[in-house]
């Protein structure tokens, strides 16, 4: 199998900078969303279509980044 649509974007969820990484290997897509700053990886998700496997992936980082405490240094 062979990666087609590669596409890479940054967007800020719930006041982190967050990128996403999507890609189609054969019938399904792929997104990563991973925290810019450490590059943790936040989600890892599949669908049909990329806006399912963007949203998705967005979906979980949004829960992940909103539970994280932000503390003034």
């Amino acid at each position: 199998m062979r990666v087609e649509e590669y596409g890479e974007r940054n967007l800020q969820l719930a006041g982190w900078d967050v990128h996403l990484t999507t890609y189609k290997l054969g019938d399904q897509y792929h997104c990563k969303a991973d925290n810019v700053s450490p590059g943790a990886a936040l989600a890892r998700t599949t669908g049909s279509t990329r806006d399912e496997a963007e949203n998705a992936a967005i979906a979980r980082a949004q829960e992940l980044l909103g539970r994280t405490r932000r503390r003034p240094v």
